[in-house]
């Protein structure tokens, strides 16, 4: 039941230490593996403390305090929660400290998340789905500094509790181009005097920008920063796409020299991690060289991956090395469920089995400095011959292996699926009021003009795969109604250097089946779609998947049917699975890509509250999207000949 900060100043001042943040993944089994994981990794690894995720408004409340109980009371390890409070009501807020406060979690980073969308959305008399008024109105928490306050008001000093610092500024709805940190200063500051202990920063890549940041806080004129710790927030790399992802949500700047790097082996995530741990190395020995206020600290977002972080702590020698050989035991196996691999011979290290609550214990292991020669359990490792080896090469897709500790990661505390602001969704989207008009913003999007991205999409641009069937999925959707939202063609062993195909290490093979992901009305999916699918699928032609918001669920695959549609060959590997498409994924999918309707709706509320769009015709277009929301399904089909390309596009025409 340690604070952090009573940690930290239990090491010498030379000493180094780390934190980890992981998060509650979102299917159960998903859930399960990552708790073998965590185990691995805190007696693997031991870090400081480690932090939980919590969803914006709430919405991962549940799983996010059962993973803190778990990292608390099971692993012993110093926890500490997230917790946003906008869009969060205060019996939330009330619940979650009470609970926290229960388990032993006596450490909270406490964040402001994005304004609240039920309020900034409505418009006078629209409630849909029992949302809006009283339920839906949240006046007492606006800002982190509410959060703070609230909690040392009412727990006093019980709670130890962070705050988010931005090295390259704060962008938010109100100033999302005007990032600077001399912007973000006094709120800051009025942060760390309402009883925040520490400061956590926004992930960077930017060594020079971070070394300015503490030097700005470290020398303001306030004196409110003079001794705080400022842990600085490194996120290592695991693939190109997730590390362009992850800087655009969090609106970091990816220096060129990295990008530099990054380019000749941008197609090979194993390259990509290894030149993630190079680089982040020169960033954590950048730091060092900073003269610290105390112990210097560094915190790791692992998107509750193991390899790329505990090869970057290796190289860093952040591990503690000396532990006390007194406390070590066996620790059982949980159970996984993993299908595949037989782990019954699987045996464990002795290693720790808690960490010790005594500050001069917690001093002794988790500090760096004057090293014993004790050793130290192994880095960790997956199973060879099960599924759980893949996780961290192909991480964190809607189309990963939904088993995955690292399954759909929140990558942003934002409570909307969308990437962009009200006015600009309504820039691209306009106020459509009919089928034709959707349909339409979807050719235009194939054919490249506007709009750029559609609300299902994070890029700005086609991938060049996409292009290459353009036509195919134009017709799709001008002649048979289908709004096709994910897609990609046939590939038959093309090299893995192929620059629009490839991927992989050099010298493989890469292969691909053609699938489609559409939306398709109500109707027309169970009067024509379904028959004709499921005829093809008797001939062995397809298989398919279907839901719609109200849970109807319909498929011509078994529950444990798992398709891999991406896969390669390559010199002394086994074959390499990277895209698979399955029931347990899909349907986690089917909330999130129906909640994109309503957050749609919401931003076309939004922009006419903001007089940017008549209210009436801001309330039809609202009605609409709400009548598409509730009478669509969203349907996967895979097409098997991969070596026929153009076979499922004719099939489906065929319907």
């Amino acid at each position: 039941m340690e604070k952090i900060t009573d940690k930290i100043a239990a090491l010498p001042n030379d000493a180094d230490y780390f934190s980890l943040e992981f998060f509650p993944p979102k299917t159960q089994i998903g859930f399960s593996n990552l708790q073998i994981r965590l185990e691995r990794m805190s007696n693997a690894l031991r870090p400081l403390f480690v932090t939980v995720t919590w969803g914006a408004g709430g919405c991962t409340s549940a799983r996010s305090l059962e993973l803190a109980e778990i990292c608390q009371r099971q692993l012993g390890l110093t926890t500490c929660l997230h917790l946003t409070c906008t869009n969060m009501k205060r019996k939330i807020v009330d619940e979650a400290l009470e609970q926290a406060k229960a388990l032993g979690v006596r450490n909270i980073l406490a964040l402001r998340g994005d304004p609240p969308r039920v309020d900034e959305y409505r418009l006078e008399d629209d409630v849909e789905d029992g949302q809006g008024g009283e339920e839906g109105s949240n006046e007492e928490f606006t800002w982190a500094i509410d959060l703070v306050r609230y909690i040392r008001r009412v727990h006093g000093n019980h709670f130890c509790i962070g705050v988010a610092g931005y090295p390259e500024g704060h962008a938010d709805q109100s100033h999302p181009t005007d990032q600077d940190p001399l912007h973000d200063l006094p709120y800051l500051i009025d942060k760390t005097k309402a009883g925040a202990d520490f400061i956590m920063t926004q992930l960077f890549y930017d060594l020079n920008a971070y070394t300015k940041y503490e030097k700005l806080l470290r020398e303001h004129e306030s004196g409110v920063f003079a001794k705080i710790p400022i842990i600085p927030g490194l996120m290592p790399l695991q693939s190109y796409e997730i590390l362009m992802r992850t800087t655009k949500l969090a609106h970091a700047k990816v220096p060129s020299e990295l990008i530099h790097r990054l380019q000749p082996v941008k197609g090979d995530d194993e390259a990509v991690k290894k030149v993630g741990v190079e680089a982040l190395s020169e960033i954590v020995e950048g730091i060092r060289k900073v003269k610290a206020k105390g112990p210097r600290g560094f915190h790791f977002y692992t998107l509750n991956l193991e390899k790329a972080v505990s090869s970057l702590l290796e190289h860093c020698n952040l591990i503690p090395t000396a532990f006390d050989e007194n406390a070590v035991d066996d620790i059982p196996l949980l159970p996984n469920g993993i299908p595949n691999g037989d782990h019954s011979n699987t045996t464990r290290d002795r290693t720790l089995s808690s960490i010790s609550s005594s500050s001069a214990a917690a001093a002794q292991l988790t500090t760096n400095s004057h090293r014993s020669s004790s050793p130290r359990p192994p880095l960790p490792q997956n199973h060879p011959n099960s599924r759980e080896a893949t996780w961290d090469d192909y991480p964190n897709g809607r189309f990963g292996d939904a088993r995955s500790p690292a399954f759909n990661p929140p990558l942003t505390y934002s409570p909307t699926s969308l990437t962009v602001t009200p006015i600009q969704a309504l820039a691209l989207w306009g106020t459509p009021t009919t089928e034709r008009g959707i349909g339409n913003l979807f050719v235009s999007h194939l054919a490249g003009s506007n709009p750029k991205q559609l609300p299902w999409s994070e890029s700005a641009t086609l991938s060049p795969e996409t292009k290459l069937i353009t036509a195919e999925l134009t017709r799709l959707t001008t002649e048979k109604g289908y709004w096709t939202i994910a897609s990609q063609p046939a590939v038959d062993g093309l090299p893995s250097s192929d620059p629009i195909h490839g991927w992989g290490p050099p010298g493989g093979f890469v292969f691909q089946k053609s699938f489609v992901e559409f939306f398709v009305s109500a109707s027309t999916f169970h009067d024509k779609t379904k028959p004709y699918l499921d005829a093809l699928h008797e001939n062995g032609e397809v298989s398919y998947y279907a839901g719609n918001v109200t849970g109807d669920f319909l498929s011509s695959e078994s529950a444990e049917a798992v398709h891999a549609v991406t896969w390669g060959s390559f010199a002394g590997k086994e074959i390499a699975t990277a895209t698979m498409v399955e029931e347990i994924s899909f349907r986690a999918w089917i909330e999130e890509a129906f909640d994109i309707w309503r957050e749609w709706g919401r931003c076309v509320g939004e922009a006419a509250r903001m007089g940017k769009v008549e209210r009436e015709k801001a309330r039809k277009c609202m009605e609409f999207l709400r009548k598409v929301r509730k009478g669509y399904f969203v349907v996967n089909v895979i097409g098997h000949e991969y070596r026929e390309p153009g076979r499922l596009w004719e099939a489906l025409m065929e319907a």
